[in-house]
């Protein structure tokens, strides 16, 4: 006899981080960082034929202290990275970031040296759109790739039971960088290490 059984059918017994993850996943409230034509589709998203509002995340938040998850979308020069850094460290954790279009993505075509050839160089991205631009439906799966990363997630204090170092003694959810890359001409060179500044 279970307790579902003991208790009628009104009570469902889970545990406190199911609940929080499945808040989560279903109330994201996204902070826009649109620069380019991409933002422009990510507006047409959030419109009555698309409705991004179905999975829980129409709430649109300017104020970064109100939001968790950052969709960067369209260009980013080197004079307006400190500014998407300001705005991503303001942001309370848990937070997500989604990289949407080629140019936040990798530089797209514009291969000069005022653009960031891709903002994961600065930022920790979750989930990467292609395209340019991309449509408003890789938006809307884009946001449910990070609903199911979220609803993945393990709880923290479950890590810290279980010790907070890999077999390799190096942190957890980071790689280490290997030892060296072959350079286009064929020559290789030693990769920069990740402890240097």
């Amino acid at each position: 006899m279970g307790l579902e059984k003991l208790l009628g059918d009104n009570i469902i017994t889970t545990s406190v981080n199911s609940v929080a993850k499945w808040a989560r996943k279903n109330a994201l409230w996204p902070m826009p960082f649109g620069t380019a034509c991409c933002a422009i589709e990510m507006m047409a998203t959030l419109s009555g034929r698309f409705d991004m509002s179905r999975f829980g995340a129409e709430v649109i938040r300017f104020s970064p202290r109100q939001a968790d998850l950052m969709i960067v979308s369209g260009r980013v020069s080197i004079k307006m990275m400190p500014v998407l850094l300001k705005i991503y460290e303001q942001m309370p954790e848990p937070k997500w970031v989604i990289s949407m279009g080629a140019c936040a993505s990798s530089g797209g075509v514009f291969d000069t040296y005022t653009l960031v050839q891709g903002v994961d160089q600065f930022l920790p991205v979750h989930c990467y759109i292609p395209g340019c631009p991309p449509r408003p439906e890789s938006l809307l799966d884009a946001l449910m790739k990070i609903q199911a990363i979220i609803g993945e997630d393990t709880d923290t204090d479950d890590s810290a039971d279980a010790g907070n170092s890999t077999p390799d003694g190096d942190e957890p959810g980071t790689t280490a960088a290997p030892a060296e890359q072959e350079a286009p001409g064929g020559e290789t060179s030693k990769a920069p290490s990740t402890s240097e500044t």
